[in-house]
């Protein structure tokens, strides 16, 4: 079992002609509300290809909130663990989406609502995964309590380091996997590439985009290449890397095949609207990996 630690958000996607400039109005030519937030979105990637996921996070009393919870009963993510915050509206983040890029504005809502306490109430569930996901649009603390926790219970913790500025280096000790990107990277450590690929053998892999992602194995620099493809909508393209990185792994693949199969699923993603809508399944993904898609 993967269980996810996260967020849930629902996406106000606009379309659009032209980014507006500071003070300017502008009409777009799209709008919808899609299921979001990072840890909803890797929940879904993994359990798209086939892995049994639980979610952690939290979301108020409301419509969004109930939506949310819905998406992911049917994505067949357990829901259980996703607390209900009296106080707290459902998260939201603003994605205006021109030319084939995005901007992305995030409330945190009832993300921020999510505490130590319940992930201590999800102990149990936490100690019977086989790996953990997080990132960082929960409360920092209770990212610390999580990874704690996991360690503890020699539970092995990818942690997706989005956004950069919440993440405390200390953790680097506790974690099996650190995914940025390379913004996140230089935010993260400012020291070059090949310095810290080395520093961090096989536990650090820095996300490029369509050109893949990078490690280090203890030996030589790797070099994963991506999958050359023509992008819809990149939302949700380092979430399916996550998801399905963490599914690869449990399933026992190598770290060099995991990344590979990440690879693949994040440049299925890409190619339909919306970050979830989009992600693969395993049958996509393994029709890409043989070259048989019709």
């Amino acid at each position: 079992m993967i269980t996810v630690i996260g967020s849930l958000n629902m996406d106000l996607v606009v379309q659009m002609n032209a980014f507006p400039k500071q003070g300017e109005t502008i009409l777009g030519h799209a709008f919808r509300t899609v299921p979001g937030g990072k840890g909803a979105n890797q929940a879904v990637a993994a359990a798209r290809l086939g892995s049994d996921v639980a979610m952690i996070g939290c979301v108020g009393q409301d419509s969004f909130g109930e939506t949310l919870c819905a998406g992911l009963l049917q994505e067949q993510v357990k829901t259980d663990a996703i607390v209900h915050s009296a106080t707290a509206p459902t998260g939201i983040a603003n994605i205006l989406i021109y030319n084939q890029d995005n901007r992305i504005v995030v409330v945190p809502g009832a993300n921020y609502e999510l505490a130590p306490t319940h992930i201590e109430a999800s102990k149990e569930l936490i100690q019977k995964s086989q790996m953990v996901i997080i990132q960082l649009e929960i409360p920092k603390e209770t990212t610390a309590y999580a990874i704690q926790l996991c360690k503890e219970a020699g539970v092995p913790v990818l942690l997706n380091p989005a956004p950069a500025a919440n993440f405390d280096k200390q953790w680097m000790k506790d974690i099996a996997y650190l995914t940025p990107n390379e913004t996140e990277c230089a935010e993260i450590f400012n020291e070059p590439i090949d310095q810290l690929l080395e520093k961090y053998p096989n536990k650090l892999i820095i996300t490029l985009g369509s050109d893949g992602a990078r490690y280090f194995d203890g030996i030589f620099p790797v070099h994963i290449p991506g999958y050359m493809t023509t992008a819809v909508d990149t939302t949700g393209a380092g979430d399916t890397f996550n998801g399905a990185l963490a599914h690869a792994l449990v399933e026992g693949q190598s770290l060099d095949e995991a990344v590979y199969f990440a690879n693949l699923a994040a440049s299925l993603s890409v190619e339909k609207f919306s970050a979830q809508r989009g992600m693969p399944t395993l049958g996509e993904v393994y029709a890409r990996m043989a070259g048989t898609e019709e």
